[in-house]
Formats: C-alpha cells, sequence, structure tokens
C-alpha cells in the first residue's frame, strides 16, 4: 500500500468516533471482539522495520510470535517521540486491547511511556533502555542488552584489519550507552594494538541519512580504513563506507547484505530472549521483571558471523574473547583509565563488570577517542 493511503494508528484514534466510545480510564475495554485467552502485544518503532537496524531487530522478534497461538501482535513504525508515541499506545490499548506494550526508542520512556502507565494501571509497560527505578509505576519496567560485549569484539576484528591504525564511530547522541559503546569498540581495538586510535563523529539524532553519509565520507577522507556505528540505522553508513573502500563492523542486525566484501562482523540484538521471557510471565499471570538485563551469556546480544575476509589471528582472538565471556565474568572497563581529557576516570584496581549500573550512566569517553563532534 502506497504511504498516501496509510492511516497510522493514532489518526484513527483521533478520527473514529468508536475510538472515543472505547477509552477508558482504568485500563481495557471489555469488547467482545477480544478473545479472553488471546494476549495482544504492542510493540512501536520509532523509524521503519525494515531499516537494517534498531527497528528492524525490535521487529524480528516481534516475527517470532506472530504464529503462536493465543498471541496477537500489533505494531506502528515511525513513531517520533512526541505525545505521538501516547496516542500510539492509547490506541493499541482502546482498539486493539493490547495489555503489554514494548515502546522501544530511547525517548519514549519519560514523560510518555510513563504518563500512559498511570492512566492504565491494567496494561503492562517494559522500556527498551530506560533506567527504571523503584519510583515509577508499578505496572512498569525496563529491559536492555549489555552490548558493548558486542562492540569489543567489533573492536579485536578491526584491530586486526586496520592498516591506518585509526578506526571511526558514528553515533546520534552521546548518552551513556553510546558512550559505553565507543569506549568498549577502542579498547577491543586497543587490546590489538595501543597505538590504535577512534575518531567519532555525533549527528546529533538517531536517523539522519545524510548526515550519516557525509560522516562517513569525512571519516574516509582522514584515513580511517574501518568504521562502526550507533545509529537506529546503518545502512547508509555501511554502504557509504563499502562504497569507499573501508572495512565496517555491524550494530543492532545484522547488516552483511549491504557489503559482502567489506562486512567483518557486527554486534547485533536478540530481543526475542527478553520478550519471550515477558509474554511468557504475562500469560502465566506472574509479575513481569522490572529491570531486565542480558548480554551475550544470557542470549541478549549475538555476533553476526565473520566475514572470509577476516584474517585468522583476528578469528582466533575473536573466538578465544568470546569464550571468556561466555563464562560470564569478563570485564571491559577496569582501571587506570584516562578520559579523553586526561582525567582519571576509573582508578586503578576498579573493575566494572557488565552489569554495573554505573556503566549506564557513563559520560566520559576514554583516552584514544579523539575528534568528536556534533
Amino acid at each position: 500500500m502506497s504511504d498516501k493511503f496509510q492511516i497510522s494508528r493514532r489518526q484513527l484514534l483521533k478520527s473514529s468516533a468508536a475510538g472515543a466510545t472505547l477509552l477508558t480510564s482504568g485500563g481495557i475495554a471489555p469488547l467482545s471482539a477480544w478473545a479472553a485467552d488471546t494476549l495482544t502485544v504492542g510493540f512501536i518503532y520509532v523509524g521503519s522495520k525494515g531499516d537494517y537496524g534498531y527497528n528492524q531487530s525490535h521487529a524480528q522478534a516481534a516475527e517470532t510470535f506472530k504464529k503462536m497461538p493465543g498471541i496477537k501482535v500489533v505494531e506502528e513504525e515511525n513513531v517520533p517521540e512526541t505525545n505521538a508515541v501516547v496516542e500510539t499506545m492509547e490506541s493499541m490499548i482502546n482498539i486493539d486491547g493490547a495489555s503489554l506494550i514494548f515502546p522501544t526508542s530511547f525517548g519514549y520512556f519519560n514523560p510518555f511511556m510513563l504518563a500512559t502507565a498511570k492512566k492504565y494501571p491494567k496494561v503492562e509497560f517494559r522500556h527498551c533502555g530506560g533506567l527504571w527505578t523503584k519510583a515509577d509505576p508499578a505496572n512498569t519496567g525496563s529491559y536492555f542488552g549489555y552490548i558493548g560485549m558486542g562492540q569489543y569484539l567489533n573492536g579485536i576484528v578491526a584491530g586486526h584489519m586496520t592498516k591506518s591504525k585509526k578506526l571511526g564511530f558514528i553515533a546520534a547522541k552521546p548518552i551513556p550507552q553510546v558512550l559505553l559503546n565507543i569506549n568498549s569498540f577502542l579498547l577491543g581495538a586497543r587490546s590489538v594494538d595501543p597505538a590504535i586510535t577512534v575518531k567519532t563523529i555525533f549527528t546529533g539524532d538517531w536517523n539522519l541519512p545524510v548526515k550519516e553519509a557525509e560522516a562517513a565520507n569525512a571519516l574516509a577522507d582522514q584515513g580511517i580504513d574501518v568504521l562502526t556505528m550507533h545509529v537506529d540505522s546503518p545502512k547508509v553508513i555501511i554502504q557509504t563506507a563499502a562504497g569507499r573502500g573501508l572495512y565496517v563492523c555491524g550494530y543492532h542486525a545484522d547488516q552483511a547484505a549491504l557489503a559482502p566484501t567489506k562486512y567483518l562482523t557486527g554486534a547485533n540484538w536478540n530481543w526475542a530472549k527478553p520478550y519471550h521471557d515477558f509474554i511468557t510471565e504475562k500469560r502465566a499471570n506472574k509479575p513481569l521483571g522490572q529491570f531486565v538485563r542480558g548480554g551475550i551469556p544470557e542470549g541478549f546480544v549475538k555476533m553476526s558471523p565473520l566475514g572470509p575476509m577476516v584474517t585468522p589471528p583476528a578469528k582466533k582472538q575473536f573466538d578465544a574473547t568470546l569464550a571468556e565471556i561466555m563464562k560470564g565474568n569478563f570485564a571491559i572497563i577496569k582501571g587506570p583509565m584516562k578520559d579523553n581529557k586526561g582525567n582519571i576516570v576509573v582508578p586503578a584496581g576498579k573493575i566494572y563488570p557488565e552489569n554495573a549500573i554505573e556503566l549506564e550512566k557513563m559520560n566520559y569517553l576514554l583516552d584514544g577517542v579523539i575528534g568528536s563532534t556534533s
């Protein structure tokens, strides 16, 4: 169907008299069309479900539940981090009968999801990445994956493959999760060669294809020969970089098909794991987890297969490090460490395991990360 004729859920809710009569202040309206034994689950994406990135990783996970008996999946893509997401959530609740909703984008959490949860106490809301606390509504929670380990593995491969010893990282915003990924990529590369540096460019938002292409070209012009990223859709970056002859390490989902001769590996989400756990708990009328986290050992994160161009030494270190990570006691951030302004940020002897809450509040880039711009 062409975009010209598509009607979003929030538009339907605004224009439909039926929608207006369905609104309730206490939760789900008792419509007979909703089967009592069916769990309706809503997924909301800030971008396209086919973006080869963040939104696609969630949509791929949602897809796995569509054929399961007793589960109805409703979705909406391209929902901005504005009051539009409130309208979408209310549509899913009052029109579709959703009792479990996953608003997946960073900016949906506060105030939008939290305010909606207060209005609909019988509906469960779980947000991707939000720092949920006990002060938040009882029917809310958050989940996320320790993908810094994946970026560390990306860095190992990049460290072996670079000839210039200059790597690149294109990122949307300098929030803690992004800063941890940049630092992890640097540390993985420096485990190969301590002289390696990472040049970063912040574009300013999650999906800015023109700026992302400009950033990839700018890094190529500066002699960067391997890069990775943290934006919603890596597609433009990967295609631009590969077109300039750079190797790339992917993020969010497997993008090997976009650059088969230049794609080294990638840190990918496996959201099907936490979604399975939440849905199972909901169907069993058990309390849902409220601060849920997991990494590679727990199945929340996985790596793209190594590309055919990856060298045997790179594969050897990659495999050995992955085996250590799977044991569950591998730490990336450990002192002494300085930030890129020369300040000690991790003292000698201090080790932060991947589940340390301090890492979810990280506000520094490590020495070796240079040239950050916005």
